[in-house]
C-alpha cells in the first residue's frame, strides 16, 4: 500500500511538472518566436552585407556598359559613316554593246556601220549640292553624338538616384535596429510595472507589438533592397542577380548656384539642346539643297566605237542635262516640305528649352526644400523629440506618463530620423538630375561620411 501511494505521488508530481512546462512554454513562446525571427533577420542582414562595399564612383565608371549608352554610341558612330557617302559622286555607268548591219549575217569588219561600242558616263550634280548633302549628314551625325551624350548623362543620373535609394533603404534599416533597443527598454519597463501590479498586461502587449511591427518593417525594407539592386544592376548592364555591397555613406553635395544660373547653364550645355540645334542646322542645309534642285545636273559620257577592216574606230563625248520641267509639283513642293521640317525643328527646340527650364525649376525647388527640411529635422525636431521621449520614459517608469505617450514619442523620433535621411536622398537625387540637365557635374561623386544622427 505504501508502495502504491509513493507511485501515485510520483505520478502526480510528474503531471504537475508537465503542466508547469506547458504553462511556461505557452507564456514564453511569443518571446522565443520573436527571438528566432530576430535571428533570421540578422542572418539575412549578414547575407546582404556579404557583398562588400558599394562606391558611387565605381558605379559611374560602369555606366559605359549600359545597353542604352552602347546603343546610342553605335548609332552616333554609324551616322559618321554617312558623311562621305553623302559627299561622294554617284557610281559611274559603263556601257558596252554591238551594232550590226543587216539581219542575215555577222557584218563586223565588212560593213561600215558594224561595230563594237564601249562608253562610260558620270553624273555631276550642280555645284554646291554635294557640299550641302555632306553638311546635312555632318549635322545629323553631330546631333546624334550630342544625343548619345545626353543618354549617358541621364543614365549617370539614374544610377545616382538608385544608389541613393539603396543607401536610404540601408539607413532606414539601421535606424530601425537602433530604435528597436529603445522599444525593448519600454517593454522592460512595462514588464517591471506589470510584475509590480502597477500596469495592466495591455501595456506589455502594446510595447511588444510595436517592436514586432518594426521587425516587419525591417523585413519589408530588405525586400526593397533586392528590388533596388536589380534595377541598379540593369542600369549598369549587369546581370540582375549580380551581388552588390552596402553603399558607402556619402557626404552631402554642395550646390551653390542660383536657379537662373542653372537654367542658363542648361541652355548653354544641355546635350539635348545641342542635339536639337544640330537638327536645325541639318534642316537648314536641306532647305538650301531643295532650292538647288531647281538647277539641273550634268551627265558626261565618253564612248569608243570599234570597227574592223578598212573602217577606222570612232569616239564620242556627250553631255546630258535634266530639265526640271515639272518644278511646280516636284522641286517647289520639296522646298516647301524642307521649310516645314525646318519650322518643326525650331518649335521642337523651343519646346525642349521650356521643358528643360521647367525641370531645372522643379529639381531646384526639391533641392531647396530638402535642405530646409534637413535643417529643421537636424536642429529642431529630432533633438527636441528625443528629449521629450526621455522625459516621457522617465515619467512612465514612475507612473506619471502613460505607455501610449512614451511609445508615440519614440515612433516620432524614428519617423523624423527616417524623414531626415529621406530628404537627404531626395536632395542628392535632385542634384544628380540638375547635373544631367546642365551637363556640368559639381560633385566628385566621391565617398565620405555624413554626420550621423
Amino acid at each position: 500500500m505504501k508502495e502504491d501511494g509513493r507511485q501515485m505521488t510520483e505520478a502526480g508530481r510528474q503531471r504537475s511538472e508537465g503542466r508547469q512546462k506547458t504553462f511556461l512554454f505557452s507564456r514564453f513562446s511569443p518571446t522565443l518566436c520573436s527571438l528566432l525571427s530576430v535571428l533570421c533577420i540578422f542572418s539575412s542582414g549578414a547575407a546582404f552585407a556579404a557583398g562588400g562595399t558599394l562606391r558611387l564612383p565605381d558605379l559611374i565608371r560602369e555606366v559605359e556598359n549600359n545597353y542604352d549608352v552602347l546603343s546610342s554610341k553605335a548609332r552616333a558612330l554609324a551616322s559618321t559613316y554617312r558623311i562621305p557617302q553623302a559627299q561622294s559622286l554617284q557610281d559611274p555607268m559603263l556601257m558596252f554593246g554591238y551594232q550590226n548591219e543587216g539581219w542575215n549575217k555577222y557584218t563586223y569588219g565588212k560593213m561600215q556601220g558594224a561595230q563594237w561600242m564601249f562608253s562610260a558616263s558620270q553624273l555631276f550634280p550642280f555645284p554646291g549640292k554635294r557640299g550641302l548633302r555632306g553638311k546635312a549628314a555632318a549635322e545629323d551625325a553631330a546631333g546624334l553624338g550630342a544625343q548619345s551624350n545626353a543618354v549617358r548623362l541621364q543614365t549617370i543620373a539614374r544610377v545616382k538616384e538608385l544608389y541613393y535609394d539603396l543607401f536610404f533603404t540601408y539607413k532606414s534599416i539601421d535606424l530601425i535596429k537602433d530604435r528597436t533597443a529603445l522599444f525593448s527598454k519600454i517593454e522592460d519597463a512595462a514588464l517591471a510595472r506589470y510584475s509590480s501590479g502597477l500596469a495592466p498586461q495591455q501595456e506589455v502587449l502594446m510595447a511588444q507589438t510595436e517592436k514586432y511591427m518594426l521587425l516587419e518593417r525591417e523585413e519589408m525594407l530588405r525586400q526593397k533592397i533586392q528590388s533596388a539592386e536589380a534595377m541598379l544592376n540593369s542600369a549598369l548592364g549587369r546581370d540582375v542577380a549580380s551581388p552588390l555591397g552596402r553603399p558607402v555613406e556619402p557626404p552631402p553635395t554642395a550646390y551653390v548656384r542660383e536657379m537662373s544660373e542653372a537654367i542658363n547653364l542648361a541652355y548653354e550645355n544641355s546635350p539635348q539642346l545641342r542635339s536639337r540645334e544640330k537638327i536645325i542646322s541639318s534642316a537648314e542645309a536641306r532647305v538650301k539643297l531643295a532650292q538647288k534642285d531647281y538647277y539641273p545636273d550634268f551627265t558626261v559620257a565618253a564612248g569608243v566605237f570599234k570597227r574592223a577592216g578598212e573602217f577606222e574606230d570612232m569616239w564620242s563625248l556627250t553631255t546630258t542635262v535634266n530639265i526640271p520641267l515639272f518644278y511646280r509639283t516636284k522641286q517647289r513642293q520639296a522646298v516647301h516640305e524642307a521649310e516645314a521640317s525646318l519650322s518643326e525643328t525650331h518649335q521642337e527646340l523651343e519646346g525642349a528649352k521650356s521643358l528643360i527650364a521647367s525641370s531645372v525649376r522643379d529639381n531646384y525647388s526639391i533641392l531647396q526644400s530638402a535642405g530646409k527640411l534637413m535643417e529643421l529635422y537636424k536642429k529642431g525636431l529630432i533633438p527636441k523629440t528625443y528629449q521629450d521621449f526621455e522625459s516621457a520614459l522617465s515619467g512612465y517608469m514612475t507612473g506619471k506618463v502613460e505607455a501610449i505617450t512614451t511609445i508615440s514619442r519614440l515612433k516620432a523620433i524614428l519617423d523624423f530620423e527616417t524623414s531626415y535621411w529621406g530628404q537627404f536622398a531626395e536632395r542628392e537625387k535632385a542634384i544628380a538630375r540638375l547635373e544631367a540637365l546642365t551637363g556640368i557635374s559639381d560633385s566628385p561623386a566621391g565617398e565620405g561620411s555624413h554626420e550621423k544622427k
